[in-house]
């Protein structure tokens, strides 16, 4: 998954999120920063019961927050969300091209972009493919996630 600290650069760098079901988010700044929701159609809990943890479902949630604004929420978009909006954002690309390739070290997405072929490492594909993002979103102009952009 994205780490938050990339997905809150995401959002203000301008990435809009239209919530679909299963995507995930977390709610910033209202004492619930660790925590990560899930939308979905039917809400599920871990629970006790007889001394045994079961998944408990539930056709209703009680809680103290009945709503929220999506624009106060950061979305943690997926591996594959990541991507197919970098494809997107290269298809106007004379010759896009976009490649990742994962070891135990790391994954490392190379972008060819303006004529420039850039690459962008990280821990994970998710933070690899977020950096690139990040990138373009900004155009370069503010990027600062990880060691990435090198030419």
């Amino acid at each position: 998954m994205i780490s938050p600290d990339l997905a809150k650069q995401l959002k203000s760098s301008g990435l809009t999120w239209a919530p679909v079901l299963h995507d995930v988010f977390m709610i910033p700044e209202r004492g619930m920063d660790a925590r990560v929701f899930v939308i979905s159609d039917m809400p599920a809990i871990i629970e006790r019961l007889f001394g045994n943890q079961v998944v408990a479902f539930q056709g209703s949630s009680e809680w103290a927050l009945d709503y929220l604004i999506t624009t106060e929420a950061v979305w943690l978009p997926s591996e594959t969300q990541l991507r197919e909006n970098l494809v997107s954002r290269l298809s106007g690309e004379s010759q896009p091209s976009l490649k990742l390739a994962c070891s135990p070290a790391g994954c490392r997405c190379e972008m060819s972009y303006q004529g420039q072929m850039l690459v962008f490492e990280a821990a994970d594909a998710s933070d690899a493919y977020g950096d690139a993002l990040l990138y373009l979103l900004t155009g370069g102009a503010s990027f600062e996630h990880g060691t990435n952009g090198k030419m």
